[in-house]
This record gives C-alpha cells, structure tokens and sequence, in this order.
C-alpha cells in the first residue's frame, strides 16, 4: 500500500486508538485525509503492521475532549460496552453538519449511541470486517481484511466517497438487519470459544470445535429469523469456512481484550442473542451457558482492575 496525494476538505475524527480505530485512522492519514485520532492514551502517531511490514502514520492524537470542536464525521470504534466513556467526545466534536458512523460489534448500533449525540445527529451503523490488533499503544497489527458494510441510502454514499482511495472498501447493504445478524455470526462463535480458551483461529481447524461452533450458530440462526433477518444454513457453512481458512495465528477482539486484562464485549454479541431469543421465546442454551461463562471471567478481569 502506497501513501497517496488525495486531501479532503472534510474534517474526521476516529474516537478510540484500539485496533479498529487505530487502522482506520492510519488509512485514512495515508490517504489524505484530515483526521484527528481521541485516544486516552498520549501516543506519538501510529504503526501499523501490514503484511509483516511496519508502517508509521503520523496521526495527530488528542487526549482532551476540550481540546478539539465540531468535525464533519466523527469514526466511534470503542468497544460496544465503552460508547458511555465516549460521551464528552461525542459531545465535543457534533455539530449541526456531523455525522456519526458507529462501527462497533452488534446489533442497534445507531440506537446505541443515541443517548450520547445532540439530538438529531445524523448516525450511520457502519459493520466492521476486518481483524486488527492492538498490541501496545499506537502499535496496530493488521491479520485480515479491510470492510465496512453500511446500509443504502445518502449517508452511505457520503461515506463511501470520504473513505474512496483508503483501502477501506465501503459496501452498500439492501437488507442491513440481515448483514449485521451475518456480521454477528461471524463474531458469535469465534470471539467467546478463542476468549474462554485462550487460544487463536487456528482451534476452528479441529473438528469437534467446528461442530460446537455450529451448534451455537444454528441456534442462533433460529434466532435472527424471528428477528426479521434472512439466514440459514448457508450463513452457518459460509462463517465455518471463514473460521477454517483463518490465519490460524489470528484472534479475535475478545481474545485480544481478555489477553490485555480488559472488560470484555459478551453482553453485546452472545448476551444480545439470548436476549433477542427470550423476547421471542426461541431456546438458547449454548449461548446462554456461554454467556454465564463470560461473565465470570468478565467480572474477575474487573476486580483485577481491568478497563
């Protein structure tokens, strides 16, 4: 990937310098993009891992909400269950003209961040398919893919044509509630078995944890159908062979969060399936038994003073 001229007179701000925020802020800097990175954490821009190959981005990083104003897109790529400890930025960089584009895991990702943006700004659930990897501050590994999924409609074109020459590749979706419950496939089975085992991709290779990763798409399957959203079978076998061809040194954010002592995102992936399942009364005793299995190890990297 090579750094390119384009500039931009649209101001972006990417809240969160994880492994989401801190790639698509490098891209976007690379590209030409006038783009502030909100992190906690004072870092001297970023390096990023591509293909083996380290790439420095010189990102200006702020730390203070009070030191930045109203941006025409602001990026939220904090973990699901951070969007609270987002809201002074949120406040801080919406103005009349921002938009907001969520790319977090789950689902209502607009309806998320709601309570936390003036009222009327405009918010766009963006889903993420892509593996990045925080592996120290300002340092981003990069494993897998570079793609956003929005739904149809202005907004998306706009981001879209923000995004164009990044490297990001931005796809517009007919039928969003049927994506994200794909995108939440992806994440359901891969994120709590490699969490709760501390173990990488490669575990989706042996047979017997295949077929336990089926088992708890197949019911989450059921699931998604009563939430309108229009999968099956071949949902579950494409999400199997995405899991099987994985770089098995490869993890997902669970796994990194839990590696890193931080608070983990079960409530909004495997605690988001047993919730929808028990408005609809569909049976999920695989996620649920997850669930209670990521809570436990969720609560003690808290008392350890995970964050």
């Amino acid at each position: 990937m090579s750094t390119t001229s384009r500039s931009s007179s649209a101001r972006l701000a990417v809240i969160g310098a994880g492994g989401v925020g801190g790639y698509t802020a490098a891209l976007a800097h690379w590209a030409g993009l006038d783009v502030t990175l909100c992190a906690r954490t004072p870092v001297d821009g970023l390096t990023v891992t591509l293909d083996g190959v380290d790439r420095h981005a010189a990102v200006p990083v702020v730390t203070d909400p009070a030191r930045v104003g109203p941006v025409d897109w602001v990026l939220l790529t904090t973990k699901a269950q951070d969007t609270p400890g987002a809201a002074p930025w949120l406040r801080a960089l919406c103005g009349p003209g921002t938009t907001v584009a969520v790319l977090q895991n789950g689902t209502g990702l607009a309806e998320r961040v709601a309570p936390y943006v003036p009222e009327g700004t405009a918010t766009l659930p963006v889903i993420c398919y892509f593996s990045a990897e925080r592996t120290a501050p300002g340092r981003i590994v990069h494993h897998l893919a570079s793609e956003l999924h929005v739904p149809q409609g202005p907004s998306s074109e706009a981001f879209a044509a923000l995004l164009d020459g990044t490297g990001l590749n931005v796809t517009q979706v007919p039928d969003f509630t049927t994506a994200t419950w794909r995108k939440l496939f992806f994440n359901l089975a891969a994120n709590p078995l490699t969490a709760l085992l501390g173990q990488r991709m490669g575990i989706f290779r042996e047979a017997e944890m295949a077929a336990l990763a089926r088992a708890l798409l197949t019911e989450a399957a059921q699931v998604a159908r009563a939430e309108g959203a229009d999968v099956g079978e071949s949902d579950i076998a494409g999400t199997l062979e995405i899991y099987a061809a994985a770089p098995p040194g490869g993890g997902s954010s669970m796994l990194y969060d839990r590696e890193a002592g931080r608070p983990l995102e079960h409530e909004y992936l495997t605690g988001a399936v047993v919730a929808a399942g028990d408005r609809h009364a569909v049976p999920t005793p695989l996620n649920r038994m997850l669930l209670t299995l990521l809570r436990a190890v969720d609560r003690d990297l808290r008392a350890s003073g995970g964050a």
